[in-house]
């Protein structure tokens, strides 16, 4: 795990510069073992960053949350660079926004944080429910150490882990301009053995499963504002003329909006799984999301955010594609 006084040491040098004006890091929550993201526009401000593993945002998100030009009449765009740290879950997901000319490489500074592993928050206050004041996670061989009202608790590492972690195929960031420690080696390879359990249900036992997942839907919409791939201007389920999506909440607007949601993250999400981390209701997101990307490997070879020079993969053909489906 990077020390925090390199990072900070880093960060300072970063922001110090005439040509950067924000970096987007973590600093520590305002109760429990939270992080939230820090927006650091002075040197003075980087004493605030940190990294441990309740560092679970993605910070690639808000990269495309930036001002888009042209600015209001009579104000001067800010054509500064905005540095971003991330871990190599995240590096995929500005790969993948690089892939589809969201920005140009040169409008961002990348400090890279090759990551041992991050928390499931959820599973963190199961285990230790109630806790206000601020408290630490720190990881130290193969156990979790969480610091908390004067005590100090040692967890096995395996009981806090996030899901997405166990499976982690790129732990050290795929892209960057500084790496702030060494590299990790990637964890294991996916398996996908919970995708080939949802595929042996018949039809009407996935149906039925769906039914109940997607009746619990309320539509607040943190799935697609937290998804560093959801970052259109224009979204199409919001339109109203032509409407192609009612704001009532029932099981089939509910099914439409995570349908066509899912078809439009195929070939382009990077598994970082924000949006079932957020999901109010506990919808397994992630269960549809993989689905597709299992799909899109076997079908076409192809994973997403590994290959800032590729093109995506909806903008590709060969001409010795098989073309089954054609009747």
């Amino acid at each position: 795990m990077v020390e925090i006084e390199k990072l900070r040491e880093i960060a300072r040098e970063v922001i110090s510069r005439e040509d950067v004006r924000q970096l987007i890091g973590y600093r520590q929550g305002t109760y429990g073992f939270r992080a939230r993201p820090a927006f650091v526009t002075t040197p003075e401000e980087v004493d605030q960053l940190i990294f441990s593993p309740a560092c679970v945002n993605n910070l690639a998100t808000y990269l495309t949350l930036e001002e888009k030009l042209p600015v209001p009449r009579g104000q001067e765009p800010d054509l500064r660079k905005v540095a971003v740290m991330v871990k190599g879950c995240d590096s995929r997901a500005l790969v993948q926004q690089m892939e589809e000319k969201a920005y140009e490489r040169d409008r961002i500074v990348v400090l890279g944080i090759p990551c041992t592993g991050v928390v499931d928050m959820d599973k963190v206050e199961e285990r230790f429910p109630n806790v206000l004041s601020r408290g630490e996670i720190a990881m130290e061989g193969d156990k979790f150490v969480l610091s908390f009202d004067g005590k100090r608790e040692e967890v096995p590492k395996e009981e806090l882990l996030a899901d997405k972690c166990r499976r982690c195929r790129y732990p050290t960031p795929l892209v960057y301009d500084q790496l702030l420690d060494e590299e990790v080696a990637r964890f294991a390879d996916d398996d996908y053995s919970d995708v080939l359990e949802l595929e042996k249900r018949s039809a009407e036992e996935k149906w039925a499963y769906w039914e109940e997942k997607f009746s619990r839907c309320i539509r607040c919409y943190s799935c697609r504002n937290v998804c560093p791939m959801c970052y259109c201007e224009d979204c199409v389920l919001d339109r109203l003329n032509p409407q192609w999506m009612r704001r009532s909440v029932d099981i089939s607007e509910n099914t439409a909006y995570h349908i066509a949601r899912a078809y439009h993250l195929a070939g382009r999400c990077i598994q970082c799984g924000e949006c079932q981390r957020v999901c109010p209701v506990e919808i397994p997101l992630m269960e549809l999301n993989r689905k597709f990307y299992k799909d899109v490997e076997e079908l076409y070879d192809y994973e997403p955010g590994t290959d800032a020079e590729a093109p995506p993969l909806l903008a590709t053909f060969k001409v010795d594609d098989r073309e089954d489906f054609i009747l």
